[in-house]
């Protein structure tokens, strides 16, 4: 998974980076407004897809079922917002052992873990493929002298080794800056407690705090600077854990859980394995994308969904390090041979060693009419020059006509309203959504706000689902059209170009369309395609 990189102090006076994994935190300073990626920029003047304007004028209307498949971590089938929102496999009895349908999946009743053992084990941590590339070269070059290799072959294994050994001495870095931080964070935070003899701080206590104390005035400028930057304990401690598994799990060349599957991991033609828990260990990014597609939006919980007459199928493919091509690609067959109309996929890596197998596998649900919504990343980057796999273009250079690439947007100003961490590309990215603290559902009928590209794609995709829910005539070629024709075009908005603050750039270069997925907009203009059809 990518990184968006945040710059902070530690103690008053050392800078370092840290880098937060997919799911960034809220912006604590500002807070988003309520359910802001369903509202309308006119309305409510926040940049939302016009989610709720759109079902006021669907209010007479009753749309069809449509079937969205979430590639992800996992979903919690239990959770209370998602209950009548799953994919239930008419066709198989729960729990007999037996593949009543026939499709090579025992008891697949809401969808299927690609990432689990027949004895229901599961592979939660994995390696980066960065990782497991240099692993393989290695041992493929063990007893070779590497000035023998043929001049390409010796640079391709001295580029991978070389960005291995940059990426495990990053990691190891911030995992001990991460924990140098929460120490002084936590010694800091007491020492201030005690000294205005308070349970808990502001940044107004700190503010107003006096003291001639060299150590005092020292963990005031610490908790000042906290404070300002929407630092925590739970952030630092997340911050410290998401590093110890890229160290331990992500950059470990010894580590190789996939014995807990128990595939032949070299026959790519292998399709049937794993096991039917679609939750798994940790589906809370799988989870919170299925929320934003899909949860009830009229039980008064906690979260709207953008599509209200959708059905989730779950597919775990994504463990917490990089997902692996040939689970991509059975889960998008999996997805097309059972029924689903659109495939979310809110996940993605740098390299991508068996590329051909996942663009059949696209090929496949491009040939059956099935959409693909796919999140463009988290690096910063201009993707028209840097990898992000899996990606709309064959290896032939073609592109695929059944995708559309998000990158995130934000409900701020001008200046961040493109989210800093997305990336972007003129070529590479259709179009962007709303992706910064999106409230959705997490595991044990949790709810938390969440940003990534990987928020953005879902609220895509709930757009698609609601397009082909009320237009059923519509075709995935049709949808797409529309989504992308149908955008919010802000012209002339100048915004930072994410990564480099100081650089402002036209909105509209940024992707392909130059604007925001926007539902009323796009249901005006599938009226129209009504209209013209009669």
């Amino acid at each position: 998974m990518k990184l968006k990189i945040l710059t902070v102090a530690i103690g008053v006076f050392t800078q370092i980076s840290i880098s937060f994994a997919i799911d960034p935190f809220t912006d604590s300073l500002n807070r988003a407004p309520d359910n802001w990626y369903n509202l309308d920029p006119q309305t409510n003047q926040v940049q939302g897809v016009s989610t709720e304007k759109t079902y006021q004028i669907l209010a007479d209307r009753e749309g069809e079922r449509v079937v969205v498949a979430v590639i992800d971590s996992g979903v919690d089938v239990e959770h209370e917002d998602l209950q009548g929102k799953l994919w239930v496999n008419q066709d198989e009895v729960a729990g007999n052992g037996v593949d009543d349908d026939q499709n090579g999946y025992v008891d697949d009743i809401y969808g299927w873990n690609f990432i689990g053992g027949a004895e229901g084990e599961h592979v939660n941590y994995d390696t980066y493929e960065l990782t497991r590339e240099y692993a393989r070269l290695k041992e493929k070059y063990l007893d070779t002298e590497l000035d023998d290799l043929p001049k390409k072959e010796q640079a391709y294994f001295e580029k991978i080794e070389q960005q291995y050994q940059k990426k495990l001495a990053e990691a190891q870095q911030e995992y001990q800056a991460f924990t140098y931080f929460h120490k002084n964070f936590t010694r800091s935070q007491k020492l201030m407690e005690a000294y205005l003899d308070l349970d808990s701080l502001t940044l107004q206590d700190v503010q107003n705090m006096e003291s001639s104390d060299e150590v005092v005035l020292m963990a005031k400028g610490f908790m000042e600077y906290a404070f300002e930057n929407g630092l925590d304990k739970s952030l630092l401690e997340e911050g410290i854990e998401h590093y110890r598994q890229a160290v331990d799990y992500g950059y470990n060349l010894e580590y190789n859980p996939r014995t807990i599957v128990g595939d032949d991991y070299a026959d790519i033609s292998e399709k049937f394995y794993g096991n039917n828990d679609v939750t798994g260990p940790d589906s809370r990014h799988g989870t919170h994308v299925a929320g934003i597609i899909a949860a009830d939006r009229h039980n008064n919980l906690g979260t709207k969904g953008i599509a209200d007459r959708v059905e989730i199928m779950a597919i775990r493919a994504v463990p917490n390090g990089d997902e692996r091509d040939k689970d991509v690609a059975n889960a998008i067959y999996y997805a097309v041979d059972n029924g689903a109309q659109i495939i979310n996929m809110s996940f993605g890596k740098s390299f991508s060693p068996n590329k051909s197998i996942v663009d059949e596998a696209v090929r496949y649900a491009e040939k059956n009419g099935v959409l693909i919504i796919h999140a463009a990343g988290n690096s910063s980057e201009n993707i028209d020059e840097t990898d992000n796999f899996p990606t709309k273009v064959y290896m032939d250079k073609k592109p695929a006509s059944n995708w559309i690439e998000v990158g995130a947007s934000s409900w701020k100003g001008q200046e961040e309203f493109v989210a800093t961490f997305s990336n972007y590309g003129k070529r590479s990215v259709d179009v962007f959504a709303p992706g910064v603290d999106v409230f959705s559902t997490t595991p044990n009928q949790g709810y938390e706000s969440l940003s990534g590209t990987s928020m953005a794609a879902p609220v895509t995709a709930g757009v698609a689902a609601l397009l082909m829910s009320y237009y059923p005539d519509l075709d995935a070629a049709q949808v797409k059209d529309i989504i992308l024709s149908s955008v919010v075009k802000l012209d002339g908005l100048k915004v930072n170009l994410p990564g480099k603050a100081d650089k402002q750039i036209n909105f509209s270069s940024l992707s392909s369309t130059g604007g925001v997925i926007n539902a009323l907009e796009a249901v005006k203009l599938a009226e129209s395609y009504k209209i013209n059809r009669k």
